[in-house]
């Protein structure tokens, strides 16, 4: 498959209510190494050769100023777009959809029926550890995969450089699915064909909820899934098995959890997901670990600040490794052009 497939990247920088502060700042401002975390995933996407254009999504006068910087405009190499953000995550990320389609006027439009194939590459800001290594294979297994959504996943052993080494050390704690296959972190990377979303408006409460801490927040969800998706019993206990199987892993209940998911394979939850969302739902699985690290939390950033060129730099020798080395600008792909 050629690299340069042209993908549209949409980045996530609102500061909504799916948007956490972190020491009072709407965290894709937060400073690590010295550069703010929206610029920094903007810089990363120049060197991803799947990705055509960037979309940022967004506070646009905070943005335009953040991502004006002299340094950043330097390394681009793709177009650069802001886009003002809207009320939620959801519509953040559809409006900027309606922008990026073909010869679409600056208020955007609604994709035609010959357009539903169309996708795009959905992420969010605030990924310090994210590598290009990473961000350009989970593309490659999406498109190879196929699906309407798809959702990256990273597996628990992938995230153990994270962790503190010692008692008393910054590192970074994570929370898991816990399936059949293994314990995995979800990514916050999405291909995604927005046209082909039935039900567009659970993506917020999903991303919002997606490391399965809030207990009541998650019964609600349950419910509703319930009384108002005509899923049954089925969809309800299947979804509250996945986070029993989660709340019990992290309360130190490790035979419960591995009981509960023992009968919860990956093809239950994405056919669980499918029903959800109304599309083709599914996962890929990518080996680095980065992208799944993101900063929801003072005690996360601090770690991240405190032993960021250390983990960055074993991430992108970990992506190289797995992954080779990507194409320089301009070169072939490495299946050939």
């Amino acid at each position: 498959m050629n690299r340069r497939m042209g993908l549209p990247a949409i980045v996530a920088a609102g500061e909504g209510k799916a948007s956490r502060a972190v020491y009072g700042e709407s965290k894709v401002y937060l400073e690590v190494d010295g550069r703010p975390l929206v610029a920094r995933i903007v810089a990363t996407l120049q060197q991803v050769p799947e990705v055509s254009e960037v979309w940022v999504v967004g506070n646009a006068e905070r943005l335009g100023a953040v991502l004006g910087e002299a340094s950043l405009q330097a390394e681009l190499t793709k177009p650069l777009h802001v886009v003002p953000q809207f009320r939620n995550l959801y519509e953040n990320l559809w409006e900027t959809w309606r922008r990026v389609l073909p010869g679409a006027p600056t208020e955007g439009r609604d994709p035609r029926d010959d357009e539903a194939d169309l996708a795009g590459f959905f992420l969010s800001a605030d990924l310090p550890f994210a590598t290009p290594h990473e961000l350009s294979a989970f593309i490659q297994r999406a498109f190879e995969r196929g699906g309407d959504f798809v959702t990256g996943l990273v597996p628990e052993s992938s995230m153990q450089p994270f962790l503190p080494k010692n008692p008393g050390e910054p590192g970074i704690e994570m929370a898991y699915f816990n399936v059949a296959e293994d314990r995995y972190r979800q990514s916050n990377l999405f291909v995604v064909k927005p046209a082909k979303l039935g039900h567009r408006f659970y993506i917020e409460e999903m991303y919002e909820h997606r490391y399965q801490k809030q207990l009541w927040p998650i019964f609600g969800l349950a419910w509703r899934l319930l009384t108002n998706e005509g899923g049954g019993f089925w969809l309800l206990a299947n979804f509250m098995s996945l986070q029993v199987a989660g709340f019990a892993n992290r309360g130190g209940w490790t035979w419960l959890s591995n009981w509960i998911r023992a009968r919860l394979p990956l093809s239950k939850v994405e056919a669980l997901m499918s029903r959800l969302l109304a599309t083709d739902f599914c996962f890929e699985v990518t080996e680095v670990g980065g992208c799944a690290v993101d900063v929801d939390n003072e005690e996360d950033y601090d770690a991240t600040c405190a032993r960021f060129n250390e983990w960055y730099a074993a991430q992108i020798a970990r992506g190289e490794s797995i992954y080779g080395a990507l194409p320089a600008p301009g070169a072939p792909d490495r299946e050939g052009a």
